[in-house]
């Protein structure tokens, strides 16, 4: 078990204005280099293709990076959405140039993995997940994003996500090299895929905990069917969940270290229901404090503090 004190120390980092302008303007910065750094990998992948391949290919990864720093330099929910989709794919992308080069891979494709993959690191990283969505916020308040469902962070994510960027890639590709079934199966599945699963992986770009001047506000359509709005004199307190604590848990089974707010009265809140309970009545249940998991903790108490909140 971890005590308070060892629990506070490693969740104390605190965003500094460096790491603020890091993850504000590296993602960018990183991401409009690509085509210097790994257009070598994949001119020579495509080496030798015929003139339809190239040419699909060339509009594909033209038209993906133009997305991806349209996405990275304004700073939003949607965009933190778009980023953690397309960034991961240019790895992959890379990955595939490095596998289908016909003499194998040099330093060209080396140096392309590496630069995706820091765009992949930067893009999910709680740095610019924190600088991203509070680019869409709105006057005095402060967003912070809460960590992903326990029960789909290892799988359905990324299952998602691979069928969108693998359907996505292949389906044009194969339309080129004039497989015209598979080819178009796979473009009109990439659609679906593209309209459903973005919409599906932005609902974790919109799960936050908002400090705002007349309290804070818990927003996750997970676990709540309404947002959850505490006035500043109904918060008790705000701190790190003690183990065993018999508050409402509303994280959704996230990993990490929870923030529990106490409240000095009670308040309603309607929790989402189950798939299959979808279709009966919900009933408001009152609770005296809940619990959620933010992606940085400490940055949670820090900015309580500044707002004169009780933390401990």
């Amino acid at each position: 078990m971890v005590s308070e004190d060892g629990q506070n120390r490693q969740i104390s980092t605190v965003m500094t204005p460096t790491s603020r302008a890091v993850s504000r303007w590296a993602p960018a910065l990183v991401w409009l280099s690509l085509p210097l750094t790994a257009g070598s990998a994949f001119a020579n992948a495509l080496d030798h293709r015929s003139t339809p391949v190239v040419l699909t290919a060339a509009i594909g990864l033209w038209s993906i990076w133009v997305i991806g720093l349209i996405a990275a330099l304004a700073p939003s929910s949607v965009s933190l959405t778009t980023l953690r989709i397309v960034m991961p794919a240019s790895l992959v992308a890379s990955a595939w140039a490095a596998l289908a080069v016909p003499d194998g891979a040099d330093i060209a494709e080396s140096f392309a993995l590496g630069m995706t993959s820091l765009c992949a690191v930067l893009s999910l990283s709680a740095a610019v997940g924190y600088t991203f969505i509070n680019g869409s916020s709105y006057g005095d308040e402060r967003r912070f994003p809460l960590r992903p469902p326990g029960p789909v962070l290892l799988g359905p994510i990324e299952v998602v996500w691979a069928a969108m960027v693998a359907s996505v890639f292949a389906g044009p590709l194969l339309l080129a090299a004039k497989q015209w079934i598979p080819g178009a199966i796979l473009t009109l599945l990439a659609i679906v895929l593209c309209v459903g699963g973005a919409r599906a992986l932005h609902q974790l770009s919109k799960r936050w905990l908002v400090l705002v001047p007349a309290g804070l506000v818990l927003v996750d359509q997970m676990t709540l069917l309404d947002a959850l709005l505490v006035q500043r004199h109904v918060v008790d307190s705000i701190g790190i969940a003690e183990e065993g604590s018999t508050a409402t848990d509303l994280s959704a089974g996230a990993v990490g270290f929870q923030i529990e707010i106490r409240l000095s009265t009670p308040d309603s809140i309607i929790p989402t229901p189950a798939r299959r309970d979808r279709h009966k009545i919900i009933e408001p249940v009152d609770v005296d404090a809940v619990r959620c998991t933010p992606s940085r903790p400490g940055w949670v108490l820090d900015a309580a503090k500044e707002r004169r909140l009780t933390v401990g």
